[in-house]
């Protein structure tokens, strides 16, 4: 008898599929215990944050306190801006107006290359010729000065010499270029024709005038170190014309600070030759000069006045604002005048490098007009 056996029953297995808690409904679990892929299981209840009532209202009245603050800052920012155009409008409205000269463009009043404009000579409300100095504390200098220092004839001891403005610039010391002074060459009119003749002279002894390439090498000759101070030397030695450095501060300075200056310069000029410089003389015309600036306080924009007549004698005059204008001193040694014009118009170390520039470009404008025509031009 055979064993009887179990029937077989045959069945596939097919591949488990993942079930997800969510979508199965035999599950009863809370979703917020389901875990995912992507996250672990969070647990069944959240931590409900409590509100601080006191830290919000602080927050938010710290809020509105600086808003506050901003928008104050703005108004008055915008306040400030509308009466600072203002004032500038009301300043540019002030100036005097400008004029045409009339002449051809042809140099900058503080550029030494070709093709750049002529000084622009402005007029004030009562007609005085002014030239724009680029400054802004110092904003012009007169055209033309009328004094009676320096005056020789009979006629010019009653109207009194005039003037002409060959150059100016700014003086600046320390490494920082502070502004110390402004700085005008006036040369009287009456002997600006010597000076013409000597400098075309000097580049042609046939001509009456200089033409583009002989102005460029009377150009490079004053600017040259060696050859510009003995040119400069003779003409103050030879034609000695009568001149005047106009000297306006920039900022409120002292007599002692401009007389170091002053002296300085000479003594170290004339330390290079003292054979020519090393007499008694010129020792006691030196301490006469300094004595001259034995005083106080010089406010800005009060002029001072170097004079220099034919003599070669140096007088120095000061406004101070309240009295007028007064004479300081006069020294009647002719060489401390000359090397303190030195100073400012020749050698390897100027007092003013922009002064001495703009006086050599109008020296220019003079060597190209026939000798006794200067006259009347615009500097």
């Amino acid at each position: 008898m055979k064993p009887i056996r179990p029937p077989q029953t045959s069945f596939v297995l097919s591949p488990l599929k993942p079930r997800s808690c969510r979508s199965s409904p035999r599950l009863r679990v809370n979703p917020a215990q389901c875990r995912t892929f992507i996250r672990p299981q969070r647990p069944s209840h959240r931590a409900v944050e409590n509100l601080n009532l006191n830290r919000m209202r602080t927050e938010s009245y710290d809020y509105y306190v600086r808003r506050r603050a901003f928008l104050l800052c703005g108004a008055i920012s915008g306040v400030v801006g509308i009466c600072y155009t203002s004032y500038l409008l009301f300043q540019e409205l002030r100036k005097p107006k400008k004029l045409d000269s009339g002449l051809p463009d042809k140099l900058d009043p503080f550029s030494t290359e070709a093709g750049s404009k002529r000084k622009t000579v402005i007029h004030d409300g009562d007609g005085t010729e002014l030239v724009p100095t680029g400054n802004s504390t110092i904003p012009t200098f007169p055209r033309l000065l009328e004094l009676a220092v320096g005056a020789e004839g009979a006629q010019e001891k009653v109207n009194g010499v005039e003037y002409t403005l060959v150059g100016l610039g700014v003086r600046t010391v320390s490494f920082l270029s502070i502004q110390v002074y402004m700085v005008g060459y006036y040369i009287a009119t009456q002997d600006i024709a010597a000076i013409q003749s000597r400098l075309i002279k000097e580049i042609n002894p046939i001509a009456t005038t200089l033409v583009s390439n002989e102005k460029d090498e009377l150009r490079k000759a004053l600017l040259d170190n060696e050859r510009g101070e003995q040119l400069w030397t003779d003409i103050l030695r030879e034609i000695k014309p009568r001149s005047l450095f106009r000297v306006v501060p920039v900022r409120d300075t002292d007599f002692h600070h401009l007389r170091d200056g002053f002296v300085r310069a000479i003594t170290a000029r004339s330390q290079s030759n003292n054979s020519v410089y090393g007499d008694e003389a010129f020792g006691a015309a030196m301490k006469e000069f300094r004595n001259l600036f034995n005083r106080g306080k010089v406010p800005k924009k009060q002029e001072m006045l170097l004079v220099r007549d034919a003599a070669g004698r140096l007088t120095i005059t000061f406004n101070d604002g309240k009295t007028g204008m007064g004479t300081l001193g006069r020294v009647s040694e002719e060489r401390v005048s000359r090397l303190l014009w030195l100073n400012y118009l020749a050698g390897s170390k100027v007092a003013s490098e922009p002064a001495r520039k703009n006086i050599v470009e109008g020296l220019m404008e003079f060597v190209e007009r026939p000798v006794g025509t200067v006259e009347s031009q615009v500097v």
